[in-house]
């Protein structure tokens, strides 16, 4: 019990009955150590996981290092060039064809066979010529020996000078007679007029021809042979501009590329635009000792106009195209990579680009992996290597010259 203290005015307060109440209540409220301990366990268990976790957070929003592959920035004179479509064109094409009248006797070659400027082609019956060859020698042998006589009497002024003059004139068209009588036994021995290739024979043997008849056969001259294109009129300015220097050729592909190109010299280019078309013909002369390009077969055609010395040089598959324009990423010293905008050229052989301006010589560029990067990304360079396996897949082809 508490002590009762009286006021005075009827109320009274138990002074230590509050005290020992308040007693209890704080043993009650108080904690004991154990849980002091395991509180503080636990505090630094959520702080640890806290720190961990903070660590693992940093560590993934750092950057990957990014595999790619580079290549050095070539320096090398490469050609300027147009590319197009052309034909082949035999150099000569002759119609032979006989130029007396006569019945074949023998033909003497195979169709489509190779022939030599001379080669016995046709042989016509000679008879008739040889005879008549035969009595124009014979008649200007006697108008010989009539001249002489007439000139013995001449001498003495036996005879009368026309007569002399008609000796002599007769004399002259006797010899003239017999040599046209040869030519004529001759043209019976058709002879290829030109080296190249025979075509398929019009005429077989016993078959009678003359000036008026069909071609007896067909030869094309294939080495060197003709290349003929076309030059758009919008191109026109740039050819002006190289034409007539010293670095003008004409390459000539086949169309499955199966054999080199065939470097020639620009023969002639036409002096009109042609209506129709807008384009201005072309030809070029182009060796062909093997045979291999034929006439009205589709080739490709490189025209080259110059060379343009020491041009920078990158894998075409490093260049890259943004809304901003064509770029290309550096490779700096700390591997890190940096972002250049570049004015790309065009193709060249080996699927290397010309790079006009942006780049410099021996500088290294990202060639695969650029969909990874970002300007300052870290990388993990790589030699690249144009003819390994990895990289043809994901090379592109050359395009259709």
């Amino acid at each position: 019990m508490g002590i009762r203290i009286d006021s005075g005015n009827g109320a009274a307060t138990e002074i230590r009955e509050t005290n020992r109440v308040k007693t209890v209540r704080e043993k009650k409220h108080r904690i004991p150590r154990w849980g002091m301990f395991l509180f503080v366990v636990l505090a630094a268990f959520v702080v640890a996981r806290t720190w961990q976790r903070g660590i693992q957070v940093g560590k993934a929003t750092q950057a990957p290092v990014r595999p790619v592959l580079v290549a050095k920035v070539v320096s090398k004179d490469v050609p300027l060039y147009l590319d197009e479509i052309g034909t082949c064109a035999a150099y000569e094409t002759v119609q032979v064809q006989a130029q007396v009248t006569g019945k074949i006797m023998q033909r003497h070659f195979q169709d489509g066979a190779d022939v030599k400027k001379g080669d016995l082609l046709f042989t016509i019956d000679p008879a008739p010529f040889q005879a008549a060859l035969d009595q124009a020698k014979a008649q200007a042998a006697l108008d010989q020996v009539t001249l002489k006589r007439q000139a013995d009497l001449r001498a003495r002024n036996v005879i009368a000078p026309q007569d002399y003059d008609q000796a002599v004139a007769n004399a002259q068209k006797s010899q003239a007679a017999s040599e046209a009588a040869q030519v004529n036994l001759d043209y019976c021995y058709i002879k290829s007029p030109i080296n190249g290739r025979v075509g398929l024979r019009n005429v077989d043997i016993g078959n009678l021809v003359g000036p008026s008849s069909p071609a007896l056969v067909t030869i094309q001259g294939l080495d060197p042979i003709y290349t003929d294109f076309t030059v758009a009129e919008t191109d026109l300015a740039l050819v002006r501009k190289y034409l007539g220097g010293p670095n003008v050729k004409v390459q000539t592909w086949s169309p499955d590329a199966k054999i080199p190109p065939r470097t020639g010299d620009l023969y002639f280019i036409d002096n009109a635009v042609q209506p129709g078309s807008g384009t201005v013909k072309a030809r070029a002369v182009t060796p062909n000792p093997d045979r291999a390009l034929w006439p009205s077969e589709f080739v490709r055609v490189r025209f080259i106009l110059d060379t343009i010395k020491d041009a920078r040089l990158v894998p075409a598959q490093a260049v890259q195209i943004s809304q901003s324009g064509p770029f290309v990423f550096v490779m700096k010293p700390d591997n890190t990579v940096d972002l250049r905008p570049v004015k790309p050229g065009q193709r060249q052989e080996g699927d290397l680009t010309v790079i006009e301006s942006g780049v410099e010589p021996d500088e290294t560029v990202v060639v695969t992996g650029q969909l990874a990067l970002a300007p300052g990304s870290k990388v993990d360079p790589k030699p690249y290597e144009p003819n390994s396996s990895a990289n043809q897949n994901s090379g592109s082809d050359k395009s259709a010259m």
